[in-house]
């Protein structure tokens, strides 16, 4: 009795540690596949919508919108994988999203949210950053160590959406030029 008494407690060890794993990989697995459900779950599709149109900007918007109209679905899921560089599927559902709940377009947001807060010193740069525009036989050029290729494309989009004052006052801020130094460098930026 003895002798058959080890190997059946082995046997039973053996047999519970076997369905200990096997409990905890179909527990693993479960909250893999719940994980993987949750993240692929359909968004609302009208917050879908409004995240989507944010992520655009007017001449897309209406692009978009036209190719919506005009039935040409592609060309749209087309147009706004180009425009935000989102995936194809991302695409397609905001694209989708869009068509059945519209958005109007909502302009960027203010001067104050684009450039930082008025309290804050501005960066300065190890270099020197030239923005030069002209205008027929006008030119005019800013060079301050407290420009970048951002903060300049931030200045040109207040100026481009109608704030010529805003965008003037974030260039008086990052540079060394009076107010009225900036508004005439503003005024010649493209239309």
């Amino acid at each position: 009795m003895d002798s058959i008494l080890i190997p059946l407690l082995i046997l039973i060890a053996v047999v519970a540690g076997v369905l200990l794993l096997i409990h905890s990989f179909t527990k693993r697995s479960a909250e893999t596949k719940a994980d993987s459900a949750a993240a692929n779950a359909p968004k609302d599709p009208i917050e879908l919508a409004k995240e989507s149109a944010a992520k655009l900007n007017q001449e897309q918007h209406r692009q978009l919108y036209s190719l919506i109209a005009q039935g040409q679905g592609m060309a749209a899921i087309k147009l706004y994988l180009q425009a935000t560089g989102e995936g194809l599927r991302a695409s397609r559902n905001a694209v989708g999203a869009l068509a059945a709940h519209p958005q109007p377009f909502t302009p960027e947001a203010p001067a104050k949210d684009l450039l930082a807060d008025d309290d804050d010193e501005p960066e300065r740069f190890p270099y020197r950053y030239r923005a030069i525009v002209s205008k027929g036989e006008v030119t005019r050029e800013v060079s301050s160590n407290m420009l970048n290729d951002e903060i300049y494309g931030r200045i040109r989009t207040l100026a481009k959406s109608g704030d010529v004052e805003g965008a003037a006052l974030a260039l008086t801020r990052h540079s060394d030029i009076n107010i009225k130094q900036a508004r005439e460098f503003i005024e010649l930026l493209d239309d």
